[in-house]
């Protein structure tokens, strides 16, 4: 049996937030990420600004420079990727955002969630003894971890009946 995953993302047609009952970001992975990027980017900013500046022997030009700070741009925003995990839980299922893609799994192919030893992130347990990992829900995080993954479990139980 496979497990059918609808996606959820649609260009130009944002989710309505109202059929999510609960929802789950990172909390120091964001910020973590946020500050990474704009060093990133004041790096290779100042790099491409001085890069004229200094006789190394080598003649750099403007392109170089805006080269340069491009590379810094493109460098952040594959830093700021790390900002989009997120987990929703609702009555149509659990849907799943981590660095690339959106994927909405239904509560018929949900055998539960789980939290293993030693791992950075917890992970939805699915039928045919298949996994999604949910980055949103980070061990670092510590409580805040703890306290989604068991609201996830609570709403589990109330929309599969096993209350």
């Amino acid at each position: 049996m496979t497990v059918p995953v609808v996606r959820t993302w649609r260009r130009g047609a944002p989710e309505p937030a109202a059929d999510w009952d609960f929802e789950v970001r990172p909390r120091r992975a964001i910020r973590t990420a946020v500050i990474a990027a704009i060093v990133i980017l004041v790096a290779f900013t100042a790099g491409g600004l001085l890069l004229r500046t200094g006789s190394t022997g080598v003649n750099f030009r403007f392109a170089d420079q805006v080269a340069m700070i491009l590379i810094g741009v493109l460098g952040a925003g594959a830093v700021l990727l790390l900002t989009r995990p997120r987990v929703r839980v609702g009555k149509r299922g659990v849907s799943v955002r981590n660095i690339l893609g959106d994927h909405e799994y239904p509560w018929a192919y949900i055998r539960g969630a789980s939290f293993p030893d030693r791992k950075s992130w917890a992970r939805l347990e699915l039928a045919d003894d298949d996994y999604v990992p949910m980055l949103a829900i980070r061990s670092n995080d510590k409580v805040h971890a703890a306290d989604a993954i068991e609201r996830l479990r609570e709403l589990g139980a109330r929309y599969t009946g096993q209350e």
